[in-house]
């Protein structure tokens, strides 16, 4: 509110409704009724509250019986919500007429020119969704139910349809008309079903890895709602950025291959600046040998030694998802024999975000033995030193036990060498793959460690979806998003995934905290000295609205 009341400022005439008034019974209509829609909530604020709750809402009380006063108290209702909606729209139109396509395109630009009004007003929205979804975060973390969490996140985009019809051609003229959505579009999902015309919505979910100990709630973290397949990167990192206000720790970031395709400038550098580490996946074509940089390839997201065995370059090389899905065991063993060769990490991004690899027949405890390194290095052979077999580090340890490889036979001159075999380690800049550094990532693709990470985090984003399309929530109904516009279905979203959090957190309190307490209803008859709070109530379960 804060934010809504220092853009509204003093205003001449009436004050009317209090705009906390509506969306408080907006938020109280969601978690009763599962609909975010001005008539559900007036009804809850004319004929369902108690006279202490309407005193702290600033409600005035009006005769059921007297249908002028019926009629009078919804129209008042509605003016609130409309002059928000009103005041952060960039584009602000008449929402019931659908306009000719051209004029549309001109009103939907206001979205994503550079005009500093446009911009200022895009983000107080983008604010305000950010304060309603990480209100139930902070007072969770309050509580300590986070204290588990370890800052992995899981990120996904998913359909919000409006209940709006797409763009048509009028039958008489031919005309295009626009849809009453002038920024919708059509939502296109990786499985195999229809496109659905409306929004989507980023998600950043509080995700937990297999090497997690401990429970805490899969809560939702951040929301931003925009026009389907735009802005793809630049909306996750705009969810990323408010966690550290809260002081979460940084982990690991799970995203789906929509992410991986994005500008490195878009989504990599931006999420790995804010300290997290990246999970991807790939598609078929992206599979295998991704590109080089002084000299190492990039396999599967990983640096690795150039004269790596082709067999285990190319374990991946044209493989369809149901394979990578379900490995077979010879994959799995391709996969673990690439590790040796892998470069590994000598020193952690510096201010410039560069890092330095080290060559893998390099140091004190190389995993490869290397001809050429010896040679270039005048490395001689190591003494010989008594080993004993009964221990498995030691055999480990030993030149033999490690994989040699094999250069050319003959071997390139010294001159054409790359540089990673010149030096013990290399120094990757963000520039030095280009583009395709959008492909690099953190753990080795494929292995037991990623796949803990990014299956397991991919399931709590996805779980976390389907729960906001269930039965109780229905994000995925347009039915229960019925106000035109897009600053109305921003704010309405953000409200569905307000109580969304409120309702995981008190699942999860039912099952790994229960109360004992009973739960202590007001006394409707007393009217409360202090100020109207915004802190969560305390008690088993929350009582329905009142008859």
């Amino acid at each position: 509110m804060p934010l809504i009341d220092a853009e509204l400022g003093p205003r001449p005439g009436p004050p009317g409704l209090p705009i906390a008034a509506v969306l408080t019974c907006l938020l109280l209509s969601i978690n009763h009724t599962g609909k975010a829609t001005l008539i559900e909530a007036w009804r809850i604020a004319a004929f369902c509250l108690t006279a202490a709750a309407r005193h702290r809402l600033g409600l005035p009380d009006i005769n059921p019986e007297d249908i002028h006063q019926v009629l009078a108290s919804s129209r008042r209702f509605y003016r609130p919500f409309d002059r928000l909606t009103t005041m952060l729209d960039p584009a602000r139109h008449d929402r019931r007429a659908r306009l000719p396509q051209q004029q549309a395109d001109a009103l939907a630009t206001a979205w994503e020119d550079d005009d500093p009004e446009h911009s200022r007003k895009r983000e107080l929205l983008q604010d305000i969704v950010t304060a309603l979804v990480l209100t139930p975060v902070r007072w969770a973390k309050g509580q300590g139910y986070l204290r588990h969490f370890r800052g992995d996140v899981g990120i996904d985009t998913t359909a919000t349809p409006v209940f709006a019809r797409p763009p048509r051609a009028r039958r008489s003229t031919g005309e295009l008309i626009a849809s009453t959505e002038i920024t919708a579009g059509w939502h296109h999902s990786a499985g195999n079903g229809p496109p659905e015309y409306g929004y989507s919505a980023t998600l950043t979910v509080a995700a937990r890895t297999r090497s997690v100990l401990g429970s805490f709630p899969q809560l939702a973290l951040g929301l931003v709602l925009d026009t389907p397949h735009k802005r793809i990167g630049a909306n996750a990192i705009t969810t990323l950025k408010p966690l550290a206000t809260l002081g979460f720790p940084t982990a690991f970031a799970a995203v789906d291959r929509a992410y991986t395709d994005q500008q490195p400038a878009h989504f990599a550098r931006p999420a790995r600046e804010l300290g997290y580490k990246l999970a991807l996946d790939y598609k078929v074509d992206q599979r295998g040998v991704q590109g080089s940089a002084h000299g190492a390839l990039l396999i599967d997201g990983h640096l690795a030694c150039p004269l790596i065995p082709g067999r285990l370059a190319q374990a991946t090389t044209g493989l369809n998802d149901a394979a990578i899905r379900t490995p077979l065991e010879e994959l799995t063993a391709l996969i673990a024999a690439r590790e040796p060769y892998l470069l590994r990490l000598k020193q952690s991004a510096n201010a410039d975000r560069a890092i330095r690899l080290q060559c893998p027949a390099a140091g004190t405890s190389p995993s490869v033995a290397c001809p050429r390194f010896d040679q270039l290095h005048q490395r001689g052979p190591s003494r010989p030193a008594a080993v004993d077999l009964t221990d498995a580090r030691q055999r480990a340890a030993h030149p033999a036990a490690k994989p040699r490889v094999l250069p050319p036979t003959p071997d390139h001159k010294t001159g054409e060498l790359p540089r990673i075999c010149h030096q013990h380690t290399i120094t990757v800049r963000k520039d030095d793959l280009g583009h395709l550094d959008k492909f690099r990532q953190d753990l080795a693709y494929l292995s037991p460690a990623w796949i803990g990470t990014y299956k397991s985090a991919r399931a709590n984003t996805e779980g976390l979806n389907g729960r906001l399309k269930g039965h109780d929530l229905d994000l995925s109904d347009p039915k229960n998003r019925l106000a035109h516009g897009r600053v109305a279905q921003t704010i309405l979203v953000a409200l569905l995934v307000t109580v969304a959090n409120d309702h995981f957190l008190d699942q999860w309190r039912h099952i790994h905290e229960p109360q004992d307490e009973p739960v202590t209803l007001a006394d409707p008859s007393k009217t409360p000295a202090e100020p109207f709070s915004s802190a969560p109530p305390e008690g088993q379960s929350r009582p329905p609205p009142a008859p």
